[in-house]
Formats: C-alpha cells, structure tokens, sequence
C-alpha cells in the first residue's frame, strides 16, 4: 500500500497538473501542440489514480489494463477530433 505522505504528493502533483491544464485553456489559442499537451497530461493523471488511489496497481492486469486502456483512448479521441474535425464529420454524416 501506498504511505499516506506519498499519497499527499501525489494528490498534490495532480492539483498541480489540473491548475496548469486550467492556466492553459484560459491563456493560449487552441492549437494541435496544446491539445495534444493537454491529452498527455490527461493520461498521465488517469493512470496515477488508477494505480494510487483506486488500489489497482496491484489488482487483476485485466482489470487494470481496461482502466488503463480508458484513459489512453479517450485523450487519443480527444486529440483525433481537434486534429481531423472535417474526416470525423464525414465518418458521422447521414448522408
């Protein structure tokens, strides 16, 4: 099991990240470098509650793998959206 302090920095890490992913948003234009920063912090912060605050570091590797597999997937969308708006509009179109 993770100590308590090694939890408190943790925590503290991803405050931190948030607080830098919120000073982004409201400080800079949109561009592909940006989300692609923002989708990779996104990740890094899903796997650190995956392994330290779910208790799944040490759980089933399926388990853990889907979880994982989530917050890998989603900021990968994420930045295949911002990147390939128009292809995705295709690929969605009814017509």
């Amino acid at each position: 099991m993770t100590s308590s302090k090694s939890l408190d920095i943790i925590w503290l890490l991803l405050m931190g990240i948030t607080v830098m992913n919120a000073f982004i948003a409201e400080n800079t234009t949109a561009s592909a470098a940006i989300t692609i920063l923002v989708a990779i912090s996104v990740a890094y912060k899903g796997r650190m509650v995956v392994d330290h605050f779910m208790g799944l570091k040490g759980a089933n590797r399926h388990i853990r793998n889907w979880m994982n597999a989530y917050f890998y997937v989603i900021p990968a969308m994420i930045v295949f959206v911002y990147v390939f708006p128009e292809t995705l509009a295709q690929w969605t179109s009814l017509r």
